[in-house]
């Protein structure tokens, strides 16, 4: 066994032999998609078949303090140790990325195997607890080409240390006066975050003030922006579930903006149209030079992002079933899911004491316009919790047929390279069969985003109060989705 630990390290500590693969690297892109999938997919949701799939039949496990497992003691301490514990019902693994170091294998010019290094973190969740950090360690992994697949055929994990002592600096998100600090040199005035896994919201956070020496309270209610529109999308899926309205029947039938009302592309769009950018509308008429509506190309065509698609969308509902738009959701969505903080407009029961007021990048607040009528594209007011019951409901079906579930997972329209338009989400598409579904929200004094993984039953969303909320994101995603949170990043920045 020592001489097999030694072998592993002489191949990893010499330089002579091979170089470091390039992070832009297909095969450097192979070994850390494998290593999503035995982890994010496999480890971190206990699916057991998932992880097996990727070992190796010879694969050998090395751990500085559990001593040495084959493939069969190794799964069998997975399946009813760690993913059968009475008390820890979750444990995660987080790959430090930019740790990450690759190595190529060759025997006579001929590639079999590659040596992945790095740092890596691991959290676990307790019953009744928020998930907290338990420990790092340093890692090892020798990949071997079987047949044409990648196989892992030897692990090790080894310096583990109680504190998190990685140089990456994402450690801040494990201390919330660092967090605070965080914060004021980034200028985001408050900070809503909420972290989804196996389904469940697991952690919800407020950092930051409402205003000056004001601390921001747990249920802080925020305007949301744009995530208006899948809580629009989904009423109306409900209703398609249900029966009560078509994807694809001519929204004329029940509804005419008299902008348009001569054209003969009104005819056309449908509610698919809609809730996938079709429609050929701009974002808003007031965009146009004479303020008006107009089919700026034929519905169903290409894709163009559009709030004014929403709001014909949710003027149409509201002349079909003679309600509004609050009054469907709250039937559909608010009230099944006791979402009691949650409205397209202020009322008398708005708590505005609890409020993010917006501010711009210089630090200066917005004066808060409170609406009294409602948008199906913008302004929902919300907060972290109420918005973590409707993902997790997406996550669980609910309420939606498996057909209409599959339409609105599926590409309806490309919008760049990777990055889709379903129905009322945009598809990240990550290969092997791995996506997220996201959607996010931009106003003045408002920055806000989720991610839903289908896969795992996971996801974040991220509140923030600010013009340039964005730039906090990418560190966010970073600490939370670990390797996924960078797919994102890539295909963002193509």
């Amino acid at each position: 066994m020592k001489k097999q630990i030694l072998f592993i390290y002489l191949l990893i500590t010499s330089s002579s032999t091979f170089s470091q693969l390039p992070k832009t690297s297909d095969l450097y892109k192979t070994i850390l998609s494998n290593d999503s999938l035995l982890f994010n997919i496999g480890f971190n949701t206990c699916d057991i078949i998932q992880f097996e799939k990727l070992l190796s039949d010879k694969f050998e496990f090395f751990h500085d303090k559990d001593g040495f497992s084959d493939k069969q003691r190794f799964l069998n301490s997975l399946k009813n140790g760690l993913c059968n514990s009475p008390t820890t019902y979750q444990s995660r693994r987080e790959l430090i990325t930019e740790s990450t170091e690759i190595f190529p294998l060759y025997k006579n010019n001929i590639l079999y195997g590659a040596i992945q290094t790095g740092n890596h973190r691991f959290y676990e969740t307790n019953a009744g607890e928020q998930q907290k950090y338990a420990s790092s360690a340093k890692f090892s992994h020798v990949w071997n080409l079987e047949n044409g697949s990648w196989k892992l055929i030897k692990g090790l994990s080894y310096d583990h240390q109680d504190k998190d002592v990685s140089n990456y600096q994402s450690a801040i998100f494990d201390n919330e006066s660092e967090i605070d600090k965080w914060l004021i040199e980034n200028k985001v005035p408050t900070l809503g975050l909420g972290i989804i896994t196996n389904g469940k919201l697991q952690q919800v956070k407020v950092f930051g003030e409402l205003k000056k020496g004001e601390t921001a309270p747990y249920n802080t209610i925020f305007n949301v922006a744009s995530l208006t529109k899948p809580i629009t999308a989904m009423v109306t899926l409900k209703l398609v579930s249900a029966g009560k309205w078509d994807l694809d029947e001519p929204i004329f039938n029940h509804f005419i903006d008299p902008d348009i009302a001569n054209d003969p592309s009104c005819k056309i769009l449908t509610t698919r149209h809609i809730l996938s950018h079709q429609t050929g509308f701009a974002n808003w008429r007031g965009n146009n030079k004479d303020g008006k509506l107009h089919f700026e190309f034929i519905p169903g065509t290409q894709y163009q992002y559009s709030g004014e698609g929403f709001e014909y969308l949710r003027k149409a509902l509201e002349a079909k079933f003679q309600k509004s738009i609050n009054q469907l959701a709250s039937e559909l969505i608010f009230d099944p899911l006791q979402m009691t903080d949650t409205k397209y407009y202020w009322d008398e029961k708005t708590d505005s004491t609890r409020y993010a007021i917006g501010y711009d990048s210089q630090g200066i607040a917005y004066e808060t316009v409170k609406n009294k009528t409602a948008n199906g594209a913008d302004n929902l007011l919300t907060t972290v919790e109420d918005y973590g019951k409707f993902l997790t409901s997406i996550l669980a079906i609910e309420g939606l047929s498996q057909k209409v579930y599959e339409e609105m997972i599926s590409h309806q329209v490309s919008t760049k390279k990777d990055k889709y338009f379903g129905l009322g989400f945009e598809i990240y598409d990550f290969g092997n069969e791995e996506f997220a579904l996201s959607h996010g929200g931009a106003d003045e004094g408002c920055q806000t985003i989720v991610f839903l993984f289908p896969t795992t039953k996971s996801g974040i969303i991220i509140f923030t109060n600010v013009d340039d909320g964005y730039k906090v994101y990418e560190k966010l995603l970073k600490h939370y989705l670990g390797e996924v949170g960078n797919k994102i990043i890539e295909i963002e920045t193509k």
